[in-house]
């Protein structure tokens, strides 16, 4: 149960009781644990891996939102969200304390809402609604991305969060409405003189009326120097979405992604994939599969990466909070392996593991 905490004691001394209660924090958290075992690695004479994990159909979290109302339809909000390791107690995200995310802004239901901080991209936000595992488990759309281009530990071909960004979200209008997202530099802090910063420039529009739910994504990444050493442009579109019939939920999408430098042979690299899914829900049941490819060529047009993977999965509610979940995955990697996916999850990579099972437990508070 999430719990309120009104802020009264500072506020007060400060403005009256009567200001203090227009003040609210929640604590809400994730915690997820369970059993996995890969196999059929892509290096030869690497054995099968057990293991008690975390984290594997979301990501473990303890997070921090508050809101204040500041008159006149505008409130003021927050999230301060931090990653962990349940097996270990480890921090995530590069040993980051708020490594998930970290903002603050205003918002009006009028107006919109205007943030500032590190935070999802709108391409993750899209992609997480399309895909059945929700970018979790061994069966997430994830793994047929790995072949991008990584820099500070973040996959810029499938970019989940971004550094030192402001970002805007209009109103709905009908069911339609729009992200805007800026970041000075994706990844650190901004360089002296801004040298070096990695840009950001995103766009999401969308529209969700009943059934429907469809985006269009554009993501835009320029760097000029150390942090991705080729001085790349990243340029991604997405356009994807759900149809939910009752009986079966539909998903797709499509996805490009095109780098651009003056100074390196991996100039006109490109990696395109593709994901269709289904949800069968059935009381407190909910069976999930999908088919995710993806290719990559080099500027010469070459193959130089192409995998396939299947999905299977299964859960159950045991209550609004708490479910069990299962999930087998099974990828075919072809051409140079030089580039390959793996079976990771919400937490784990994979390793060069080709097929997985998973099942556990994920409770939310």
């Amino acid at each position: 149960m999430q719990k309120k905490i009104i802020a009264l004691a500072v506020t007060a001394l400060v403005s009256g009781a009567a200001f203090a209660q227009s003040a609210n924090v929640t604590i809400y958290g994730s915690l997820d644990m369970g059993f996995a075992h890969r196999s059929d690695n892509v290096t030869k004479g690497v054995k099968s891996q057990n293991a008690i994990d975390s984290g594997i159909s979301a990501g473990n979290r303890l997070g921090f939102r508050g809101t204040e109302d500041l008159g006149n339809g505008w409130s003021a909000l927050f999230t301060l969200e931090t990653g962990f390791a349940g097996d270990t107690g480890n921090l995530l995200q590069n040993n980051r304390i708020f490594g998930r995310q970290v903002f603050m802004g205003l918002t009006n239901n009028n107006a919109g809402t205007l943030i500032a901080g590190r935070m999802y991209t709108p391409h993750y936000s899209l992609a997480l609604a399309i895909d059945p595992f929700k970018s979790g488990t061994v069966g997430q759309y994830r793994n047929v991305l790995a072949a991008g281009v990584v820099a500070g530990g973040e996959n810029l071909f499938d970019p989940v969060r971004v550094d030192n960004t402001v970002a805007y979200v209009s109103p709905s209008f009908s069911g339609f409405n729009v992200t805007a997202a800026y970041a000075t530099n994706a990844i650190e802090q901004e360089h002296l003189g801004n040298k070096d910063d990695a840009r950001v420039y995103a766009l999401l529009p969308r529209y969700t009326n009943g059934p429907l739910d469809i985006g269009l994504s554009f993501h835009q990444i320029k760097s000029s120097g150390t942090v991705i050493v080729y001085k790349p442009k990243i340029t991604n579109w997405m356009l994807g979405g759900t149809y939910d019939f009752g009986a079966v939920k539909l998903h797709a999408f499509y996805d490009q992604n095109k780098l651009t430098s003056k100074t390196d042979a991996a100039d006109g690299k490109k990696l395109k994939s593709f994901l269709l899914g289904a949800t069968v829900p059935f009381n407190q049941h909910a069976i999930q599969a999908s088919y995710t490819q993806g290719k990559l060529k080099e500027a010469s047009g070459a193959k130089t990466y192409k995998a396939h993977q299947w999905a299977l999965g299964y859960t159950y509610s045991l209550s609004r909070r708490t479910n069990f979940y299962a999930a087998y995955a099974d990828i075919n990697n072809k051409k140079d392996r030089a580039a390959y996916a793996s079976v990771g999850d919400a937490s784990y990579g994979g390793n060069g593991y080709q097929q997985g099972f998973q099942f556990g437990l994920r409770h939310t508070f």
